[in-house]
């Protein structure tokens, strides 16, 4: 038993996408920021579409595959400390259903973003390049790897 914590785990990064409402949290969240984002008026629909995915793949980049640690006490001794949030979900267990929904958003906001841009080829490189840089680091090869030695302590 953990005294003085108020969970029962015993690093709550490892359970929280599976967690009741998550995921209908994350996809309004995105659908949110689309609309906002339409809201700008001298923004047209493709450009709204590529910040959408861009500024989407961005923020999962830098919460899943930047930060590291834990924001909690953890009676862990520090193993975690080592571990981006990705690396932590589902306590590094791969192909688990949280992982399956965070590696095909992405790519189903990408076949969005570029059917309504019409496959434009600048929007198309850009929104490519977004989808690429969040993918890759989510394939089991790269589960521990700190690629040029970036974000290694």
């Amino acid at each position: 038993m953990n005294v003085g914590v108020a969970h029962s785990e015993v690093n709550p990064n490892t359970r929280v996408m599976n967690s009741r409402g998550i995921w209908l949290a994350y996809m309004i969240s995105v659908g949110v920021l689309h609309v906002v984002l339409l809201s700008i008026p001298f923004f047209s629909i493709p450009v709204v579409w590529t910040l959408t995915n861009v500024l989407h793949n961005l923020v999962m980049y830098l919460l899943l595959h930047t930060v590291k640690g834990t924001p909690f006490e953890t009676p862990d001794q520090g193993k975690d400390r080592l571990l981006t949030h990705w690396e932590q979900i589902d306590y590094g267990m791969q192909c688990t259903s949280s992982r399956k929904f965070l590696s095909i958003s992405p790519v189903v906001l990408y076949l969005l973003t570029s059917f309504y841009t019409k496959y434009d080829p600048a929007h198309f490189v850009i929104n490519t390049a977004s989808l690429l840089s969040v993918l890759l680091p989510k394939l089991p090869q790269f589960h521990g790897v700190r690629v040029f030695g970036i974000n290694k302590y």
